[in-house]
């Protein structure tokens, strides 16, 4: 028995195959079909009346005997001679088809010999268990549907190269069965939110994606232009504004799952454009929020997956119904050790923030509010594994949510963080116009200072709140994130079915820099530099205190692998690294270099790092060490080029 595989591109291309030549042998054979008036792609259609799956399960309940007439992708191939075993997969699964010359004749078994794996076809047959008690199709009748002119990745081990699973997503569905999967739980779970929020007698609409003003979010929009009106728009970052101006309008109950596009970093949990959900109603306040978040989120884990007990990011999660619920105050009283209760002067909080390791975001205001915040999103967030309902947030960090009456610091708003993610966030809204304006123009206050991911004032929003809206719950819910959940997911690219990438082969002016940047005794890829005019640069000053030798020795510098990098959440400048260092245990050091580099274009970089220094406090994390950059100044812009050395230098080999 032969058998025909799936080797790897690179495996034939050392066993004297090129791709070239894999691609033209291919070519060759659609010219051959072509000549005898077999041409594949002029067949427009072909009855399907069975699928892989139905055939198998219901073999014992009709199916054994039956002529069917299935198709799919031939994805492996047994060639036992006169006789051949092929797997047919198609959108259900697999089923083994029976070829045998004597059932389908001699033509056309000569014919079926020169087809390939990976092309589709038709296949019209009996169905029938074999002597080895296999269920398969034993085939009367061939036709070829479309010719696959590529071969397809390894047979045995699938697609694994995470990167070209994401670009070419159409190769990922077809040799990785799970990743349908996935996606399959990913459309029930927006069917059954639409089924639960239909039935609580919400309306869905649709709001606009292209606007004139970025509102509804704290973040950076994209911007486009609009040749006809000659403007600039900006992507919506929210739908919240709009989907409010329907309560006005007097729509009690309306949701929309959209499409939001954010200009931001990307790491695994975020995604320059995702989906959520947003929905407002009238005459609610933030704890009816709360019961349709754990409704929908348990109810669906109970219908999709038929459990509440789930597996995310390494720990057990359970979803039963009566999920905590902690005040922010109560939740850092209880994992930081400090009662903001008991503390009503700004100064005073700002200090006991200090206190615990816990800095202030630069632009931030020293408040009450402000400290409280850092000190839940710097200390308390990455422990809350179950699901958690975070309440009372400052009114600082909540420019749309209503005041406590209880305390006006603080607002009805809540998050829900399962496994230290933010699956939701919902508010009692803000529905008086003259709070709504002051917190506005606050924003705007914020956004002049350089904070270019705060509110921007919406007049016609205003004016819509001045036309009076009754007292409302809204929530907004990360769809991907939920999903994530449910799939035991560890980063949004596996539910996104074209999450974004950066195009192979775009040159980087910062990758670029960084190459000619690198150590001279260690030769480089040639990279295509821009010409630099060294007389518009500027260097510090050498220091003039010497030190002597013992104490530069004491210094460990040591040259480390990118394992993993991404965007440290509410800094805008801080990104997270973790190395090897060559000691078998992962270094965690944070650098505030995101202005010149985007972390998925570090990862598996080379780079210089001094690993005997104390660690650090950076928004709540240990920083252990220093990463090595050259800066610069150019044209009185500060340039920073992070050290990259050969990647055949091994992690760990110390620098003298």
């Amino acid at each position: 028995m032969s058998e025909r595989n799936n080797t790897p591109v690179q495996e034939e291309v050392q066993t004297g195959e090129s791709l070239s030549e894999l691609l033209q042998i291919r070519r060759n054979k659609l010219n051959e079909l072509m000549e005898s008036g077999q041409n594949p792609y002029e067949i427009t259609r072909f009855d399907v009346d069975a699928h892989a799956k139905e055939i198998v399960d219901g073999f014992d309940n009709g199916f054994e005997g039956r002529h069917v007439s299935i198709a799919g992708r031939i994805m492996s191939w047994r060639d036992m001679g006169k006789a051949n075993f092929i797997d047919l997969q198609d959108g259900s699964g697999r089923i083994q088809i029976y070829v045998k010359i004597n059932e389908i004749g001699e033509e056309a078994f000569r014919q079926f010999g020169k087809w390939d794996l990976g092309d589709i076809i038709g296949v019209e047959g009996e169905v029938f268990r074999t002597r080895r008690g296999e269920i398969s199709v034993k085939a009367e009748k061939l036709t070829l549907l479309s010719k696959s002119l590529r071969p397809l990745p390894e047979k045995w081990h699938g697609l694994k190269d995470t990167d070209a699973r994401y670009r070419q997503r159409y190769l990922d569905l077809m040799v990785n069965p799970d990743v349908k999967k996935t996606f399959i739980t990913r459309s029930k779970f927006i069917k059954f939110m639409r089924s639960y929020l239909d039935d609580m007698g919400y309306i869905e609409v649709e709001t606009p994606v292209l606007n004139t003003i970025a509102g509804g979010a704290a973040a950076r929009p994209f911007i486009t232009h609009h040749n006809t009106l000659d403007i600039d728009m900006y992507m919506r970052i929210a739908t919240e504004l709009p989907l409010k101006r329907l309560i006005v309008g007097g729509m009690e109950r309306v949701y929309e799952i959209g499409r939001i596009f954010r200009n931001e970093g990307m790491d695994p949990k975020h995604n320059p454009e995702f989906t959520t959900v947003e929905l407002y109603q009238a005459y609610t306040d933030f704890h009816g929020m709360m019961d349709i978040a754990e409704g929908i989120l348990s109810g669906a884990a109970k219908e999709i997956l038929g459990t509440y007990e789930i597996q995310w990011q390494g720990e057990t999660i359970d979803l039963t119904p009566g999920w905590r619920r902690l005040t922010m105050v109560e939740a850092v009283r209880e994992y930081v050790g400090i009662d903001f209760d008991a503390i009503t002067d700004d100064a005073e909080a700002v200090a006991a923030a200090k206190a615990v390791g816990v800095e202030l975001a630069e632009t931030a205001d020293k408040t009450w509010g402000n400290a409280l915040y850092a000190c839940f999103d710097q200390k308390v967030e990455e422990k809350l594994i179950q699901p958690t309902f975070i309440t009372m947030y400052p009114v600082e960090v909540s420019p749309l949510t209503k005041r406590s009456p209880k305390d006006p610091r603080l607002t009805e708003r809540f998050e829900l963080f399962v496994c230290h993610s933010e699956l939701a966030n919902a508010y009692s809204e803000l529905n008086d116009p003259i709070d709504q304006r002051q917190r506005f123009e606050k924003q705007v206050e914020l956004r002049d200072r350089g904070d270019d991911e705060t509110e921007m004032l919406d007049e016609d929003f205003l004016m819509a709140l001045e036309y009076a809206m009754p007292p409302t719950g809204g929530m907004g819910m990360g769809i991907d994130r939920a999903v994530m959940m449910l799939t035991n997911s560890d980063t949004i690219r596996e539910v996104i079915l074209f999450p974004t990438m950066k195009p192979l082969g775009s040159g980087d002016r910062r990758e670029e820099k960084a190459a000619a940047a690198a150590p001279a005794a260690v030769p480089m890829k040639e990279a295509v530099t821009e010409p630099v005019d060294f007389s518009k640069v500027e260097i510090e000053p050498l220091f003039q205190d010497m030190i002597d030798y013992e104490t530069f020795a004491k210094s460990d510098y040591r040259v480390v692998k990118v394992k993993a990098c991404e965007a440290v959440p509410k800094s805008k400048k801080l990104l997270k690294f973790v190395l090897d260092d060559g000691s078998g245990e992962d270094r965690v050091i944070l650098s505030g270099i995101h202005e010149y580099y985007e972390p998925e274009e570090l990862v598996g970089k080379t780079l210089i790092a001094i690993t005997n220094l104390l660690p650090r406090k950076m928004m709540g994390i240990d920083s252990c060490g220093m990463l090595i950059s050259a800066v610069h100044s150019e044209d009185g812009k500060e340039g920073l080029n992070l050290l990259m050395v050969d990647d055949r230098i091994p992690a760990g080999a110390k620098l003298y």
